[in-house]
């Protein structure tokens, strides 16, 4: 009961903040802006052989990033302030490990929409744009891994530039974080958040999004659904946020089966979301499982439910939509663990 009218309370919380006149305009309007047509048009060139599997420092995942930033830039995005350009460049030190091969220098790729309120408090929306290249003469094209994440954020991050040009910017920053390096060891986000451009202190959340357009063995009469990981271990409020968005935007089901701290598969310490996590800040993990595709040749676009892929979207775009124009910033009131 107590859980039940917390979400409520969020629910009101978002009926009535759409209200006042920063939020006049629906929100409705710009979850129409993310759409299958758009999604496919990016994932196709992502994930297409030309990107050779994306692995962290080659030219493939070099180009990909290129396309990235021609993107921002078409849509009229920055790079955040305090940057020079779109690059955190990550060296191949930083990278070094035991296990694994020696990697070369990669890059982060950020950009940014300024707050209009609070400026200095800063959302983070991110997704790893590497994959693991090519093996045996074959390119994995990793398009759900991460192809899906990396195209939702242009997406996003185009909604919330249109609301900003007309007149509906959100109170606080977006930094949207394309990750490298993720494969070989959570790296670019690691790098973040020992390297930040903005002080962690205040960073209010972190939305991860990594594997976002198929359906696992566990779902195979439906992709209506999407597993949420994390909201709730650092931030009642945030799991709170999630379920409410959910329900007045998106009617998802949202599975909390790898939630559980229990979980076997440790999904929850497996993406880029668990550096923030670590550093205190509640962060969430959306993901639609394991499929027969994950980490070989056949993850290809062609596989990809893209009607599943742009409602996840919306749903991250609701979430961060909330949690940037909100009055007060999510509270922590749970400890690390």
């Amino acid at each position: 009961m107590i859980q039940k009218a917390l979400v409520c309370a969020v629910l009101v919380s978002l009926s009535c903040t759409a209200q006042n006149k920063t939020k006049a305009a629906p929100l409705q309007k710009y979850l129409a802006t993310i759409t299958q047509t758009d999604l496919k048009k990016h994932l196709t060139i992502v994930a297409s052989d030309e990107m050779e599997g994306r692995d962290t420092g080659t030219e493939g995942q070099k180009k990909a990033g290129r396309y990235l930033i021609e993107q921002y830039k078409k849509n009229g995005i920055s790079f955040p302030d305090g940057a020079t350009d779109y690059y955190q460049k990550v060296p191949a030190e930083f990278m070094k490990s035991n296990y694994g091969p020696k990697l070369n220098e990669s890059e982060n790729i950020w950009a940014f929409i300024k707050g209009t309120e609070k400026p200095e408090e800063i959302l983070v929306i991110s997704a790893h744009y590497d994959h693991v290249g090519v093996k045996n003469g074959d390119v994995y094209n990793g398009a759900d891994d991460d192809g899906s994440g990396t195209v939702a954020l242009l997406e996003i991050a185009q909604a919330f530039q249109m609301a900003k040009k007309q007149g509906h910017g959100p109170k606080r920053s977006i930094l949207i974080l394309h990750v490298t390096g993720e494969e070989h060891g959570l790296h670019g986000s690691r790098f973040y958040a020992k390297n930040p451009l903005f002080p962690l202190k205040n960073t209010i959340a972190d939305i991860n999004i990594d594997m976002i357009g198929r359906r696992d063995f566990d779902h195979p009469k439906t992709n209506n659904y999407v597993y949420v990981i994390g909201a709730d271990r650092l931030s009642s409020q945030l799991h709170d946020i999630t379920v409410a968005a959910n329900e007045k935007y998106t009617q998802l089901d949202l599975d909390f089966k790898y939630n559980d701290k229990k979980d076997p598969n440790h999904f929850y310490e497996r993406s880029d979301h668990y550096n923030f996590a670590k550093n205190g800040i509640p962060s969430v993990f959306l993901f639609n499982g394991v499929h027969e595709d994950y980490h070989k040749k056949t993850d290809e676009v062609s596989k990809i439910e893209f009607d599943a892929l742009a409602k996840r979207t919306q749903l991250a775009f609701a979430m961060a939509w909330e949690l940037a124009n909100r009055a007060e910033r999510p509270v922590v009131d749970k400890p690390l663990q």
